[in-house]
C-alpha cells in the first residue's frame, strides 16, 4: 500500500472569513520534497430536500466565483459548535422555508481533495413543514421545485454544474 505524505512545515498565506490558504512543505514517500497549496475550509452540509410527491427543492442563485446563476441543493457551512444536522435543518429553513420532520445523513465527500479539505456532509430531508424563509443578508435566491424527470434532464444536459448538487441528484435518482 502506498505511503502518504508527511508535513514538514506550513506557512499560512491568508486567513479569511470562510477559508484559509496555506503552503506546506511535505516529504514524499520516496524521500523527496514538494510544496502543497492547501485551501482550508470548514465542513459544510448539503440537503436533498424531498417533497411529499418525490420532487426536490433546489435554489437558483448567482455565484460570483463562477460568474453565473447556478441551481443548487440547499447548503451551508457548519458553524463552530454546531452539529452538521443542526446546520442542515437551519439551511433548509433559511433557504427554502421548510423544517424537516425526518433528516438523515447520506454520505460525506470532499469537494476537490487535490487542493482543499472541504468536506460536504450530505443529508436527506423528508416530511417537510412550511416555515418562513430567513435568507442571510447577502443571499438572494429563488426556490425551484423539480420532479425526478426534470432533475435527470437538467443533470444530463449539463445545466446543473454544481458538484454537490450533481452528487445529491445522482444519489437520489439511484434509490
Amino acid at each position: 500500500m502506498p505511503q502518504g505524505e508527511e508535513k514538514i512545515s506550513g506557512n499560512l498565506i491568508y486567513r479569511g472569513r470562510i477559508l484559509n490558504l496555506r503552503v506546506d512543505s511535505v516529504k514524499l514517500p520516496d524521500g523527496g520534497r514538494a510544496m502543497r497549496e492547501v485551501v482550508e475550509h470548514a465542513p459544510a452540509v448539503g440537503v436533498v430536500s424531498e417533497a411529499e410527491n418525490g420532487d426536490l427543492f433546489l435554489v437558483r442563485q448567482f455565484r460570483y466565483p463562477a460568474g453565473e446563476f447556478l441551481l443548487e441543493i440547499p447548503a451551508g457551512i457548519v458553524e463552530p459548535g454546531e452539529k452538521a444536522a443542526e446546520t442542515a435543518a437551519r439551511e433548509l429553513q433559511e433557504e427554502i422555508g421548510f423544517i424537516p420532520g425526518e433528516l438523515n445523513e447520506v454520505t460525506r465527500f470532499y469537494t476537490s481533495p487535490g487542493f482543499t479539505n472541504e468536506l460536504i456532509i450530505l443529508f436527506h430531508a423528508r416530511d417537510l413543514a412550511h416555515s418562513p424563509r430567513e435568507c442571510d443578508g447577502d443571499e438572494f435566491m429563488d426556490v425551484v421545485r423539480l420532479s425526478r424527470d426534470q432533475l435527470k434532464d437538467l443533470a444530463e444536459s449539463g445545466e446543473i454544474r454544481d458538484s454537490k448538487t450533481l452528487t445529491a441528484i445522482y444519489w437520489y435518482l439511484s434509490r
